[in-house]
């Protein structure tokens, strides 16, 4: 009898396992996409931080990372229980401030003022700057996840709750790895370049001294390019929240993408969504910004007087 009940518990478990590696595997897919701008924005947010500390800032976003995912976890699963409608509004916010952060992004590069020449000027304390990237790494980390989050448990929506959670549980675990873990191999490039390149020096090898220079040359147009694609990630990924949002920005989506496969073919159904998100999120990021510096500014008035 209790040789039979542990070949059903042991059955029970493999089934269970099966089912998760098959719900994992679909919301993988899925959430796919985001897990590429999550790279993008990630490896773009810890770059400017000195060579030695590269490796350090990149574990500390990766542990808030973690601590974010164990807070959003059970959230999630708490929220689609009692308080289902949250979900939508609680996802927008996230995606008005990506856009908002874009959009900041673009006038700090575009208006520079005179604040941030003196702050070129006089000394940078290196401590408080690493802390404010990986403040900011997190912050943004925590809305991405979310969304991921979110994603996932829309995939799982008629599963168990045990199995949601576990679901839950192993996209976390493995975006958390796989973002980071390439994360510090980007930042890395550089320093692995130009190891290669000593070491073809002491053995003489030409093969190591092309793919160290290669390397070497590679490394700030790729974190170049990273920068460029998190900033457009922003805009992107936050757009594209708040479009799927409201039922009338989605429609309006909806028949420009239409509009776009009539005209263009099955190109222009790709890409017409893409840029109506970003075209979105950019809009929406520059309101954000002039009510946030109208805001400053007002406040700044009032502290005079």
């Amino acid at each position: 009898m209790a040789g039979t009940n542990l070949l059903t518990l042991l059955d029970d478990i493999t089934t269970l396992l099966d089912d998760i590696a098959t719900m994992s595997k679909v919301a993988t897919k899925k959430t796919a996409g985001v897990l590429g701008d999550d790279l993008a924005l990630n490896a773009q947010q810890v770059t400017g931080v000195s060579a030695e500390r590269e490796l350090p800032v990149v574990w500390a976003v990766a542990k808030g990372s973690f601590l974010n995912k164990a807070i959003l976890v059970p959230a999630a699963l708490l929220i689609s229980v009692w308080l289902p409608w949250l979900i939508t509004p609680l996802l927008m916010l996230g995606g008005l401030f990506l856009c908002f952060e874009g959009a900041e992004k673009l006038v700090e590069k575009m208006l520079p003022s005179s604040n941030v020449i003196q702050q070129d000027l006089a000394p940078v304390d290196l401590v408080e700057y690493e802390k404010q990237k990986v403040k900011g790494a997190i912050r943004t980390d925590f809305i991405l996840s979310a969304e991921i989050i979110v994603i996932t448990l829309g995939t799982v929506a008629g599963a168990t709750l045990l199995n949601q959670a576990l679901v839950l549980s192993v996209i976390a675990i493995i975006m958390t790895i796989g973002v980071y873990g390439l994360v510090a191999g980007i930042v890395k490039l550089d320093d692995a370049g130009l190891y290669l390149l000593n070491q073809s020096k002491v053995s003489g090898s030409k093969f190591k001294q092309l793919i160290g220079q290669g390397l070497l040359a590679m490394a700030p147009r790729l974190m170049a390019f990273l920068a460029l694609a998190g900033t457009v990630a922003m805009f992107l990924v936050g757009g594209s929240i708040l479009v799927h949002g409201v039922s009338l920005f989605h429609h309006w989506r909806v028949a420009v993408t239409e509009f776009a496969l009539l005209n263009l073919g099955s190109i222009g159904e790709v890409i017409a969504p893409l840029v109506f998100d970003g075209v979105f999120g950019v809009l929406a990021g520059a309101i954000v910004v002039l009510i946030h510096h109208a805001a400053v500014a007002v406040m700044a008035k009032k502290a005079v007087k």
